[in-house]
């Protein structure tokens, strides 16, 4: 439990990261379902597109420590390689 001022400040500011860092999160895996869904789809056009509005997004999330850069580049592989394999 946070007893001084600056603990319970720390708590605040923890919980809104938190939040924060969870929208962030949750919209990464937006944009991979997205790709997923385009290919389910079998429309290889529709997939392109939505892997190059997906990168950035997730490059930038990767940068700011929202997710690992490691975990970014393997679902950027995979779902590359699931989009040229609609070709």
């Amino acid at each position: 439990m946070a007893n001084s001022p600056q603990a319970r400040k720390r708590a605040r500011q923890g919980e809104t990261r938190r939040r924060h860092n969870a929208s962030f999160r949750s919209m990464v895996r937006t944009y991979i379902k997205k790709v997923d869904a385009a290919i389910e789809g079998g429309d290889h056009a529709a997939a392109t597109e939505a892997y190059k509005a997906a990168v950035p997004v997730i490059d930038r999330m990767a940068d700011k420590g929202i997710i690992h850069k490691n975990k970014a580049a393997r679902h950027k592989s995979r779902l590359n390689s699931a989009v040229k394999a609609l070709q």
